[in-house]
């Protein structure tokens, strides 16, 4: 007969084995629990911990409350956290095909933007991969749109309109359009239209409706400006020390994030169009002389972004009009995009 001391000797030798075959990640996110990333990102943690019977856990922690959002790459690279999730427009300068994202006027609906993120994911993985990053999924943002307290039909209108911007793109958009620019951050959009310090903005509908924007703007043209997208990256040397299957399982359920958050995301544009009609917000579609200023604008913050970002931008503009094209859109690629494919383009 075996000794009770045998037998608690091995059961606890059975529990550490057990507690050791156990891996558990931080996954650190910028944004709140109220975001359809973070609801996005919490199903994800549970497909991983499903499928690897517990044998890999990701606890997320949302709202910064890990590590800041502009800090999270950095950590994710260091290890300081197994795996992130990053904005990319936040992270073109190290990784400048993510900048993509950030030229406007170019992607105008969500099925554009799943186009070219198709043709952005494999050069993003080898540039990810070149810093010790592994790539795992990427999901948009609803589009932005055109918010104003009067209607803008073309180019003249935008004349001594104060139109909130956050960053050089939109101050540059302004400008170009007329409106003088009024640096405004999302938490203080209330505050400023309330005072009259902002009467226009591009924004998302989902933006609008968090603050509440109809008190003061009336109008909302869905003029689908850009399509910024976040993606979650993974440390390499972590995942390096999964098993095979820990690995797979890892992989599949990103995949399922994926198609499930570019749902969620489109879900939510909608949901925040039909709330801004239902407060008194006019919704309409880009006006026809507007949507030939954009289609300017598009192709001169396209060269620009191709000169910074180099050969590759081209490359992945070129591709992504040419894609369009094969799909039956009547769409024109921007002259230098066309014609200086794989090089810096002239302004």
């Amino acid at each position: 007969m075996l000794s009770r001391t045998y037998l608690f000797g091995l059961v606890a030798a059975l529990c550490c084995t057990h507690a050791m075959s156990q891996t558990n990640w931080r996954l650190a996110s910028g944004y709140s629990d109220a975001s359809f990333h973070t609801a996005n990102l919490r199903e994800f943690a549970s497909d991983v911990s499903r499928a690897t019977n517990g044998k890999l856990t990701i606890d997320v922690r949302s709202g910064s409350s890990l590590v800041k959002l502009a800090e999270i790459r950095n950590a994710v690279g260091a290890g300081t956290v197994e795996i992130g999730e990053v904005i990319l427009t936040g992270v073109s300068k190290e990784f400048p095909i993510a900048g993509a994202d950030a030229v406007p006027f170019v992607v105008s609906t969500l099925p554009d933007a799943k186009r070219l993120w198709d043709l952005q994911r494999p050069v993003l993985e080898k540039q990810f991969g070149a810093k010790g990053l592994v790539l795992l999924y990427s999901v948009p943002w609803p589009s932005q749109g055109l918010y104003s307290t009067r209607p803008f039909l073309k180019k003249g209108d935008f004349t001594g309109a104060r139109m909130r911007t956050y960053n050089p793109t939109t101050v540059r958009i302004a400008e170009l359009l007329g409106a003088s620019p009024v640096d405004v951050p999302t938490t203080q959009i209330a505050e400023a239209l309330a005072t009259g310090k902002m009467d226009s903005m591009i924004s998302s509908a989902v933006t609008g409706v968090e603050n509440k924007v109809w008190t003061h703007l009336k109008y909302f043209y869905e003029i689908n400006a850009w399509t910024p997208k976040n993606a979650v990256i993974v440390n390499a040397a972590a995942l390096a020390k999964l098993s095979d299957a820990e690995r797979r399982a890892l992989r599949d359920a990103a995949a399922v994030a994926e198609e499930r958050g570019w749902g969620m995301s489109r879900a939510a544009a909608q949901s925040a169009v039909q709330a801004l009609k239902s407060n008194g917000v006019k919704v309409e579609s880009m006006p026809s002389n507007l949507e030939r200023e954009f289609t300017r604008l598009g192709e001169r913050f396209s060269r620009e972004w191709i000169r910074e970002a180099g050969g590759q931008a081209g490359e992945l503009f070129t591709n992504f009009f040419l894609r369009l094209k094969s799909s039956g859109l009547d769409v024109a690629a921007p002259t230098a995009v066309a014609t200086n494919s794989g090089s810096t383009p002239p302004l």
